[in-house]
């Protein structure tokens, strides 16, 4: 049962195969038994989840059922839910339940589906491996000595791990994707303003962004079905039509022209990677689709204006955890600067201390021009490379990583070696695009990702070019357990 894709899921509930409460118990005894090894929940609701499978067999049974109702799933640790403690990842929130559920979980919650728990994440989803959660590293199902990428770690791995279906994840630099390449999951990163950011705890505001992690493309767009609308509450919300995501899946991808980056595949990619990727390419010739090479001259500098602007904007965020308003508090303090001082520096951990303070610098007077001012301008030439690349093309793709998952700790000590993980990720954040990973080969039995950069809004034409691969190769049928 734990097999089941999101898909047949529905078909089964559909077609009293079995019911919501017997899927859910089924994974909450997996969860149990098996995330032991794997760290991938922080917290678990089984009373939770039982009762709305319970009223999911209800609807099922009236024959009143949203498209979701009864799929259970898995909501990353930064999404807040009502009644259920929402860590982030941190000490800092460690004792915090919102009192409310975040746009994207209220969107779930009326689509039927079933809670099973809140994912483990790196801090406040600063991370490339999420080893900076303040409750453990989560493990890669695939190998439990190496990461499995961060920040939505945890989402990928219970994924991969076959613990849920399908999970919630958020990507500010390439958080869902690059999980996703290392567990051998499908996830998707729509057009920032796509999804709703209210209820989602804020790390840089103007690139973070919602979107799902699952088995494959078809279940992704399930999921990105339920998450996708205008939502009022999020002023970066965009009010735009949602297309229908499922129906589109089986469109002809004859002539379409796939935009293929020379610097994309510099030395700095395993040369096995290399391979797996052009294999997916020579797929897609197998298709009829048209591989055109295109240039992105400033892709070089997308992680130097990354960590610049991200940090800037995670120092404003999280000036808000002080011990006062928000967050952890200091036992027995001094006076007010020492509450302060205290408070943070007991409730936030190494990587989220350090980007404040680069980002406090960065942003302080003397300097806000010499860097930020310099990031944004950046910025805007990273945007307009995809704008003059999408004028000869419809889809852009490349590595997602620059290599497999590496081991647990190997990096921990060289923070820019770490950073230097989502080279082929962040430029779509800073650019606002929509972008995916689908599993495309194995290098030493570790999954390689495939990634796909869309035009801004066309979640329908990458979920449909990556199942039109995923029809005709079964990597993503590959499974670590």
């Amino acid at each position: 049962m734990h097999q089941l894709t999101i898909a047949e899921i529905i078909r089964g509930l559909r077609d009293r195969q079995f019911s919501s409460v017997e899927i859910t118990g089924h994974l909450l005894g997996r969860i149990e038994q098996l995330d032991g090894n794997y760290n991938s929940f922080i917290t678990v609701t089984p009373e939770l989840a039982l009762q709305q499978a319970a009223a999911a067999d209800e609807r099922l049974a009236a024959g009143d059922a949203p498209a979701l109702c009864g799929v259970p799933l898995a909501h990353k640790d930064i999404f807040c839910t009502e009644g259920v403690r929402t860590s982030c990842g941190s000490k800092m929130l460690d004792n915090f339940t919102p009192p409310y559920d975040a746009t994207v979980v209220e969107n779930f919650n009326n689509a039927g589906a079933v809670t099973l728990g809140k994912t483990n994440m790196d801090e406040f989803a600063m991370g490339s491996s999420n080893e900076t959660s303040y409750y453990g590293p989560v493990k890669n199902p695939w190998n439990t000595n190496c990461v499995p990428g961060g920040s939505s770690g945890g989402s990928a791995a219970a994924v991969a791990a076959q613990l849920a279906p399908g999970s919630t994840a958020t990507d500010t630099g390439g958080s869902i994707r690059q999980p996703a390449a290392l567990t051998n999951t499908t996830g998707l990163k729509p057009t920032y303003g796509r999804v709703s950011r209210w209820g989602m705890i804020a790390f840089a505001s103007s690139l973070d962004q919602g979107g799902p992690i699952a088995r494959n493309a078809e279940d992704a767009a399930y999921l990105l079905s339920a998450m996708a609308g205008h939502d009022p509450k999020d002023s970066t919300s965009l009010d735009r039509p949602v297309p229908d995501y499922i129906a589109g899946l089986n469109g002809d991808i004859a002539g379409l022209r796939i935009g293929v980056p020379a610097e994309y595949f510099s030395d700095d990619l395993n040369p096995q990677v290399a391979a797996r990727v052009q294999d997916a390419l020579k797929e897609y010739e197998k298709l009829g689709a048209q591989l055109v090479e295109v240039s992105l001259p400033h892709t070089h500098l997308a992680v130097p204006a990354y960590y610049v602007i991200a940090p800037a904007e995670a120092s404003a965020n999280l000036s808000r955890f002080d011990g006062v308003r928000y967050g952890h508090r200091c036992e027995d303090p001094r006076d007010l600067r020492d509450l302060y001082m205290r408070s943070r520096g007991e409730g936030f951990g190494e990587e989220v201390q350090r980007r404040i303070l680069v980002g406090t610098y960065a942003l302080s007077a003397g300097y806000y021009d010499a860097y930020y001012n310099k990031a944004q301008q950046v910025r805007r030439l990273i945007k307009q490379d995809f704008v003059q690349a999408f004028e000869k093309v419809d889809v852009i793709m490349g590595p997602t990583t620059p290599s497999p998952a590496f081991a647990l700790g190997e990096k921990k000590a060289d923070p820019v070696a770490m950073y230097l993980e989502d080279i082929y990720t962040i430029a779509a954040n800073l650019a606002g695009l929509p972008g995916m990973s689908l599993p495309c080969g194995l290098v030493n039995n570790l999954p390689v990702g495939l990634q796909i950069i869309g035009n801004y809004l066309d979640e329908a034409r990458m979920l449909n070019v990556a199942h039109r691969y995923q029809q005709v190769t079964d990597w993503h049928k590959a499974s670590a357990v």
